[in-house]
């Protein structure tokens, strides 16, 4: 309980991966912790496509294979290039507990109440308004109900962060750094998906779609097989929204009429349907991470490698490092910026950084050359299968000579070597 001035030790903004972890490791070191949720229950504002990944939850939650309320054991990753009505997939194989398929709404509320367990105050249904400020240190919160007082505020309150953006941590996200993602959960039974998906009781497969109704737009889709339902949405960033004449759910609508998409949902029934804002900026996005009294972490520090997928596994090791970086302040009674900056420093010397840091170019060459990646290379990826495995009584090699003549009558030279050099730019930045 906290004492009649509602101080304590640390107020954590957000139930999400990041905020949970922070909370709940801090509870579980004697801290006093304060976990603040706008949702009706944690979990239930959390919108993501599906997959959590066994190695970084472990760091966490040790036992969470035998405990958590997890759907499949993904054993198949399956990479489906789409054109107007053809497709082309590429699937890995493996068993090897890489990741489960979770929905966020059950999971989410598991990791709460380990938190809660451990000690965390968990405070839900309230939105905090405003950060309180005691001179340049930030020193609580308050929600419309009343007010908190803490040595430490952590935000984690997602990508559109209003409180970090509030003190001056961030500026306004523009349209072209932050993805509108969309999706449903579309209910089958196990032994349907099991049948449709090539798999047996328990094992689960991951889809990275690419094209189809996203040709030429900086858009990828997803579909992730639960128990019993499939989860399928898809990301668009806002630029690309803005100027399009389609709405988020109309993109939807079209992927899952696609030739290859329809087939695997057919029958099914709608259980659900969201949409959540994701940040696609990338490294050179990343706010300023602490001031003196706060820390920022999982999406509100645009914490995600969208080229992997990865966010809840950031955003729950973030949260840790933001944990580890509170207790040493603690133990120092010290709570400035220069003492909390210790939690950037950990950033970078973890993967966290480094993987973010090697994809830093990668978002600025794929605005610059979208149409090319995102639209002519994938149609000219199905225009070649179509080609190899067409039998029509045309010599082979004169087949291969058309195709490789149209990849220079199709699109100006000087656009290719446009195309040739931002691949190369990127591979640079990526291995250098």
């Amino acid at each position: 309980m906290l004492n009649k001035d509602n101080k304590t030790d640390v107020i954590v903004v957000g139930g999400g991966p990041a905020g949970i972890t922070c909370a709940m490791l801090l509870a579980k070191s004697g801290k006093e912790v304060v976990l603040i949720e706008r949702g009706l229950f944690a979990g239930s504002k959390n919108v993501f496509g599906g997959a959590i990944y066994t190695q970084p939850t472990k760091e966490i939650f040790p036992d969470f294979e035998k405990e958590a309320p997890l759907e499949r054991r993904n054993i198949e990753h399956n990479f489906m290039i789409l054109g107007e009505d053809d497709s082309t997939t590429i699937s890995y194989r493996k068993d090897d507990n890489v990741s489960y398929s979770v929905v966020r709404g059950k999971f989410d509320r598991w990791m709460a109440q380990k938190a809660k367990e451990a000690g965390v105050i968990l405070v839900e249904q309230t939105v905090v308004r405003e950060l309180i400020k005691n001179g340049t240190k930030v020193a609580g919160v308050r929600t419309e109900l009343e007010d908190y007082y803490a040595d430490v505020v952590v935000l984690a309150d997602g990508v559109n962060s209003l409180l970090a953006k509030q003190i001056g941590l961030r500026k306004e996200i523009e349209p072209k750094d932050v993805a509108l993602s969309v999706k449903e959960v579309i209910k089958l039974d196990k032994d349907t998906i099991n049948q449709r998906f090539n798999l047996q009781d328990g094992e689960g497969a991951i889809g990275e779609i690419f094209g189809g109704p996203m040709l030429e737009i900086l858009g990828l889709g997803f579909m992730y097989t639960n128990t019993d339902c499939v989860t399928i949405g898809l990301g668009i960033t806002l630029d690309d929204l803005i100027e399009c004449k389609y709405r988020p759910f109309e993109f939807l609508e079209r992927l899952k009429q696609h030739p290859k998409i329809a087939p695997l949902i057919e029958g099914g029934t709608l259980k659900e349907y969201s949409a959540h804002l994701i940040p696609e900026g990338g490294y050179k996005k990343i706010p300023q991470l602490c001031d003196n009294g706060v820390i920022v972490v999982g999406d509100a520090a645009m914490l995600v490698n969208n080229l992997h997928w990865e966010g809840t596994n950031l955003a729950m090791i973030s949260g840790k490092l933001c944990a580890e970086t509170i207790i040493e302040a603690f133990n120092k009674k010290n709570f400035s910026r220069k003492m909390l900056s210790l939690y950037e420093k950990k950033l970078k010397d973890s993967f966290v950084m480094k993987d973010l840091k090697t994809y830093k170019d990668l978002m600025d060459i794929a605005h610059q050359r979208k149409k090319a990646f995102m639209g002519y290379y994938l149609r000219k990826i199905n225009s070649f299968f179509e080609m190899f495995t067409s039998v029509n009584s045309v010599p082979k090699k004169e087949g291969y000579h058309k195709f490789i003549k149209s990849i220079f009558t199709d699109r100006k030279l000087s656009e290719l070597f446009k195309d040739v050099w931002a691949l190369i730019k990127l591979v640079w930045s990526i291995l250098v």
